[in-house]
């Protein structure tokens, strides 16, 4: 477990918090247009969300170490290439590298190793990982915030690309075995060992699919735009930014608190759960005031967005075992990375269409409301 929470906690330097640091400053470095860059971090995401499958299909043929050690020198490298973009081009590669590598393929081992190597309390052990490798990630922007302010942008990505090597190489070569672990079998109901077109071919397995992809698409373009979101309804700059504290410990909480859960229960009453808080979490965006409205809706985001990623790394191998999990997983982390690109674009040309967020934000209730009546009737695999 503990390569895995440190795995998951350097994903940091590619996750929209902390590329966040770098827009102002690369703005002015390279005297570009914040709309340029936000288009190349729209490509290098889209991108690298195509490459998951791969890395899904690598980590279940060569296992976790071959792969994070792969995945470690290839994010170092991009990282530190960063500090040497001097124009659209070179900035746009960067972004495919680090979104490839750092959000995708890095964050799908960390939370894949997990699945191989635990057999019993799966779900309290994807839960503790997952909650101790958010804890890093938020505390990030902080730090790179302090080294971007007094050193530049370029310093901040050559620190984080020789952190990631000197962590995470020795990590995989000392914290994992050499051989892929012999694969866990899933639950009655299931054939052993279900191949990938089996997987694919569950309609659960696609439903758990669409509702990781509607979270990543909804609580993403709330974060990327959350500012000026909540500065409709009100809230100074610091205020709005200040929602993002409940909204990383309403988060932790229930990722440990769901991944305990499902080891004892089903996974519909979570992923339910996970739908009715999204809504609440968009109806709050538009309608609430400042003080307990703004805590409320940090709560809500925090909750929904958590709690169905960590369903989703601990049911799928539940329901399917491990010989095929790590390309299962590859494809719903495609999904997922696609969706967030899409989902910022979305509401922002919502926004453009019209004098408010409230229309769009309203419309964006329709995907949970469908997607919880099809949970409801689809069942899941091993269940009657």
């Amino acid at each position: 477990m503990t390569v895995g929470a440190v795995a998951y906690a350097l994903t940091a330097p590619g996750q929209t918090a902390v590329v966040s640091v770098f827009v102002d400053p690369m703005v002015a470095e390279l005297g570009i247009g914040r709309e340029t860059v936000a288009a190349a971090y729209l490509i290098g995401t889209l991108a690298g969300a195509a490459g998951m499958p791969l890395v899904g299909r690598a980590l279940d043929r060569f296992g976790a170490r071959a792969v994070l050690l792969a995945t470690a020198g290839l994010f170092g490298a991009v990282l530190i290439g960063m500090a040497a973009a001097a124009e659209v081009v070179g900035l746009t590669a960067g972004f495919v590298g680090i979104r490839f590598a750092g959000q995708g393929a890095l964050t799908l081992t960390a939370t894949t190793v997990v699945a191989y190597h635990v057999t019993h309390r799966l779900g309290a052990a994807v839960g503790i990982v997952s909650a101790a490798g958010t804890a890093g990630i938020s505390l990030a922007p902080l730090l790179m915030e302090r080294v971007v302010s007094t050193h530049g942008p370029s310093t901040g990505w050559f620190v984080q690309g020789v952190a990631v090597w000197a962590v995470l190489v020795p990590l995989a070569l000392l914290g994992l075995p050499r051989r892929p672990p012999r694969a866990v079998r899933p639950e009655p109901g299931v054939a052993s060992g279900a191949a990938l077109g089996t997987i694919l071919r569950t309609p659960a397995f696609w439903v758990l699919t669409a509702g990781v992809g509607a979270l990543s698409l909804i609580v993403t373009a709330l974060t990327f735009h959350q500012i000026d979101v909540l500065g409709e309804r009100g809230l100074t700059s610091v205020e709005a930014a200040a929602t993002f504290l409940p909204q990383t410990v309403a988060g932790l909480a229930a990722t440990l608190l769901v991944g305990v859960a499902l080891d004892r229960i089903s996974a519909k009453p979570v992923m339910l759960g996970s739908m009715v808080m999204v809504v609440v979490a968009l109806l709050s965006a538009g309608y609430l005031h400042p003080g307990w409205g703004a805590i409320g809706y940090g709560l809500a985001v925090g909750v929904a967005g958590n709690a169905f990623r960590t369903v989703e790394a601990a049911v799928l191998p539940r329901w399917f075992g491990t010989a095929q999990i790590g390309a299962a997983r590859g494809v719903v982390h495609a999904v997922a990375v696609g969706a967030s690109a899409l989902g910022p674009l979305l509401l922002a040309l919502g926004r453009a269409s019209s004098d408010s967020y409230r229309p769009v934000l309203f419309g964006l209730c329709a995907l949970p409301a469908v997607l919880a009546v099809v949970i409801v009737v689809v069942r899941e695999p091993g269940r009657a």
